[in-house]
């Protein structure tokens, strides 16, 4: 998932911090019971399938529950939301069974149909919903993908079927050992009849099945409140009366509201927070390590990137360790993987000299990759983020070990830039934050880099595409065992660093402080705030 915050997860860059700006007033929640919540504008409106950045998934989690949950410690399954369970005898035909008695906010039921339906509006590619990708897999999907200048073939995929009211049936292309682990992302979610009768309607006041239920819209800019729901059938029914989301555009403004009691939450801090926020909130701080990967991503489609060399030249430019210290306060780490630590089948050092700064070596690929020193490099980000501080420290290392001077492009605000670089619209390297959907390697690699992720149906936004790297993502689903799943995957991210459409730069660390209005405020593991679980004092 693109992350906006401070990394996030995840486009080139940092975790997309929050960029927030302050959209309301007041003490916290303005209704007793309620407590407020900062994130920044979501990219479009509020539809699972459609929400692939972090600021919309933090909403939608809050409003839906999915088919499975991830254990808080070891990210493994568990059947703890509306599966009951995931089985399969071949890796390639599943069959997930529903537990009765789910409802969605309007009252009507959460039923097989109610999957199967979402599924196929999402994967339909004349919709151009952002998480098509992750239904790529399903038998009949590529039938439902237009053809330039005409129409899918059919609207539905013969690969899935509503057996009964609680049994959904999967065949898949081919096997894939994980389909369990992917379940859990929001793209999976199910959606009303509601839905189909008004699209638009629904993405500005969504109705899922979670322990919260939107009664009033959206607003652009400002944000909405959700309040508890009362029928929820799941396990972690809300401890709160409410949340209300506060869209904020600016990080500094966030923070200042926290601290004045103006706002009751707030992940992701501004720079000169980092090292502070510790000792200054106390017992009202919190952190975790971010499962996510901020990268300088290349766009491929443009000449001065096309090759490999000049890419590989940029990474060993960079200094991430001196970075990570003097920028960051050590609130980051130097990464050496396209996948973070969290993941099975990370490696430390899978980058390893690619990874290190060498301007000597650095020189010698961009003179042997004929690359013109004497125009300036873009460097794009989005504003409102604290992004410009490190990428200016990134642009200062290019000009003193390559010899290149630089030009940053941090005016647009998340909602603006992540649009235009599935258009193609990025004129330099890039900041790409990414932050796992589902806890697998593969989460961090095919979504991102494979042919089948180019926008619109995915996240491939620097355009990389490497039948080679498709092929070993492929013989990794296919494998017998995780193990030799796992081992497939690290061939695919070793052919990403041969070829470096992006090169990774830091891993994050959540950060979270709180006013004194409430308590028992917790990150999941995939670094959102756990909303059913926060009280009010």
């Amino acid at each position: 998932m693109r992350i906006k915050r401070t990394i996030a997860v995840v486009s080139a860059g940092f975790i997309a911090a929050g960029m927030l700006a302050a959209c309301g007033g007041g003490s916290g929640g303005d209704a007793e019971g309620v407590y407020s919540m900062y994130i920044m504008q979501p990219e479009n409106p509020l539809v699972p399938g459609n929400t692939t950045e972090s600021e919309g998934n933090q909403v939608l989690k809050s409003l839906f529950t999915p088919l499975v949950n991830y254990n808080d410690e070891t990210s493994e399954v568990e059947y703890t939301g509306v599966a009951e369970s995931v089985e399969s005898e071949d890796q390639i035909t599943w069959t997930i069974k529903l537990n009765p008695g789910w409802t969605f906010h309007d009252g009507t039921p959460v039923t097989a149909k109610s999957y199967v339906d979402a599924w196929n509006y999402t994967a339909l590619s004349t919709n151009a919903y952002g998480a098509s990708y992750f239904f790529e897999n399903v038998k009949g999907y590529d039938d439902l993908q237009a053809p330039e200048g005409g129409e899918p073939a059919a609207t539905t995929m013969s690969g899935l079927e509503a057996v009964d009211d609680t049994t959904i049936s999967v065949e898949l292309k081919e096997p894939f050992a994980i389909y369990p682990v992917t379940l859990g992302y929001t793209a999976f979610m199910p959606l009303p009849e509601a839905f189909f009768a008004d699209p638009d309607a629904f993405g500005r006041r969504p109705i899922g099945n979670g322990p919260f239920k939107a009664d009033e819209d959206f607003v652009d800019g400002q944000g909405f409140t959700v309040t508890k729901y009362e029928d929820y059938a799941g396990e972690n029914a809300a401890r709160s009366q409410g949340v209300q989301f506060k869209v904020y555009t600016e990080l500094t403004t966030a923070y200042t509201d926290v601290q004045a009691g103006g706002l009751d939450v707030m992940l992701d801090l501004p720079p000169d927070a980092w090292a502070t926020a510790r000792d200054q909130f106390g017992d009202r701080y919190v952190e975790r390590a971010r499962p996510d990967i901020t990268s300088l991503s290349f766009p491929t489609y443009d000449p001065r990137f096309s090759d490999p060399l000049v890419r590989e030249a940029f990474s060993m430019a960079i200094d991430r360790q001196a970075i990570t210290e003097a920028i960051f306060s050590n609130t980051r780490t130097p990464a050496g993987s396209f996948g973070s630590p969290v993941v099975e089948g990370y490696r430390e050092d899978a980058c390893g000299a690619k990874c290190e700064l060498n301007a000597e070596q650095a020189n010698k690929l961009l003179d042997e990759a004929g690359f013109d020193r004497s125009v300036p490099v873009d460097l794009w980000f989005n504003a409102g983020a604290s992004h410009d501080i490190w990428m200016t420290a990134i642009g200062n290392q290019l000009r003193t070990n390559l010899g290149v001077e630089y030009v940053l492009r941090g005016d647009l605000q998340f909602a603006q830039y992540l649009p235009l670089q599935d258009e193609k619209g990025m004129t330099g390297p890039f900041r790409m934050g990414w932050i796992m959907d589902y806890p697998s390697l593969y989460n961090f690699l095919a979504p991102v880099y494979s042919t089948a992720a180019m926008p619109p149906a995915g996240s491939n936004m620097s355009f990389y595409s490497n039948p080679e790297f498709d092929a070993a993502l492929s013989a990794g689903n296919n494998a017998d065992t995780l193990d030799a799943a796992t081992a497939e995957y690290q061939r695919a991210e070793d052919i990403l660093f041969r070829d470096m459409p992006a090169t990774p730069l830091f891993y994050g660390l959540n950060q979270v402080v709180t006013s004194d209005r409430v308590s028992n405020v917790k990150i999941d593991p995939f670094g959102d705030i756990v909303t059913a679980e926060v009280t009010v004092d």
